[in-house]
């Protein structure tokens, strides 16, 4: 199966990076694609990115300094998750997931999904990867994975924020919302743009919702730097220490401006979380707690 040919493969060799992360640490953000002829794509998947096998994940893992992930299903895997619960097999304690559910997912299904390890359901708002989905089939998902004491993940793009406030904001009333990705905030408009002090309000008005502060090269107006996005992810680091996580998004699907060195993202923590406890707490403590509950 051939990767799209406008998408770049994940980088073949990242450099070693000059910060070192704090023993523990976990890469809360990153996914495994494949190897197809054993885990195939989904038919309807939006995209066709390259393999990217658990093994090479692990081994970017400790190349890195990181001890542990939390493997995120994405959507060209569809509600699929054999895929992720292969790697969380085999990475053992070392490991925690986010699943995609189908609305007719079975009880059974979910007891198997948590006892490898799956932890939370990803719910994708971005129209350009996923179909819609009605909020009313998530918030049965959530209610349902919620007995587990699952939390839940949401993707979407800044502009859809104030459409799905009330839908976050009722499900943070009594379970942990994610946010993948700050919102995908528009870094052009600069961190003191309506759009983000929104963004900024919601954590704020909502002591249940997190978020990644993850995928400058996403963001970036300026790679390889990635100093424009830079101010976004301080902004929540040192205004939410202990909601916040941090992850590599390896193996980047969908990239199309540049390969992103993982070794150089890991240099960007230092500049987000300027001191050893904001790093303590984004890389142990947060991913810790709500991922390995301790």
């Amino acid at each position: 199966m051939t990767m799209d040919p406008d998408y770049l493969p994940f980088h073949p060799n990242p450099k070693k990076p000059s910060y070192v992360p704090p023993q523990g640490a976990v890469d809360a953000h990153c996914h495994v694609f494949g190897p197809t002829d054993r885990f195939p794509y989904h038919p309807k998947r939006k995209y066709t990115p390259c393999d990217a096998p658990k093994e090479k994940l692990f081994e970017l893992r400790d190349h890195l300094g990181f001890s542990r992930n939390v493997i995120v299903q994405a959507s060209c895997h569809g509600s699929d998750n054999t895929a992720l619960i292969d790697a969380l097999e085999v990475a053992g304690e070392l490991a925690r997931g986010v699943s995609v559910l189908s609305p007719d997912v079975t009880d059974d299904e979910l007891k198997i999904l948590d006892e490898v390890g799956v932890k939370g359901v990803r719910f994708n708002f971005v129209k350009r990867l996923v179909d819609s989905t009605p909020k009313e089939v998530f918030m049965d998902l959530a209610n349902r994975v919620k007995a587990l004491g699952w939390h839940i993940v949401v993707y979407f793009e800044s502009p859809d924020l104030e459409d799905l406030r009330p839908f976050l904001e009722s499900l943070a009333s009594d379970q942990v919302v994610v946010i993948d990705h700050m919102g995908r905030p528009d870094v052009s408009l600069g961190v003191d743009s309506d759009e983000f002090l929104a963004f900024m309000r919601l954590l704020e008005q909502n002591p249940n919702i997190w978020a990644k502060v993850s995928c400058p090269e996403r963001l970036t107006q300026q790679a390889p730097d990635y100093s424009d996005v830079i101010p976004f992810a301080r902004a929540l680091v040192e205004s939410f220490p202990d909601r916040v996580l941090w992850g590599t998004d390896w193996p980047h699907p969908n990239m199309k401006s540049h390969v992103p060195d993982d070794g150089a993202l890991v240099d960007v923590i230092p500049l987000i979380a300027g001191t050893d406890e904001l790093q303590k707490k984004l890389l142990i403590d947060n991913p810790m707690r709500l991922y390995w509950g301790s």
